[in-house]
């Protein structure tokens, strides 16, 4: 499944990290980490994730929330602006 954060929205809750942290990570108190080819065997993690971002700054191909993504940053922080 192919996942893209956007930065620009996301303001680092971190719900995503709690929730499928197999995808998700923070590194720092800001920076979010994540793999942008999830497997198969995370799409009920990642759904999760998608629907609880209280900014809908993810999308996931393969996932009800989740509409079919570009190709996106795989890192940064929710200040890079």
């Amino acid at each position: 499944m192919r996942v893209v954060v956007d930065l620009n929205k996301c303001q680092g809750y971190a719900q995503c990290a709690f929730l499928a942290p197999d995808v998700f990570a923070l590194h720092g108190e800001e920076s979010l980490v994540y793999d942008p080819c999830a497997g198969d065997e995370q799409r009920a993690q990642l759904a999760r994730a998608v629907a609880a971002c209280p900014v809908g700054a993810i999308t996931a191909d393969g996932t009800d929330d989740g509409a079919a993504p570009s190709a996106g940053p795989v890192r940064g922080t929710s200040d890079d602006r």
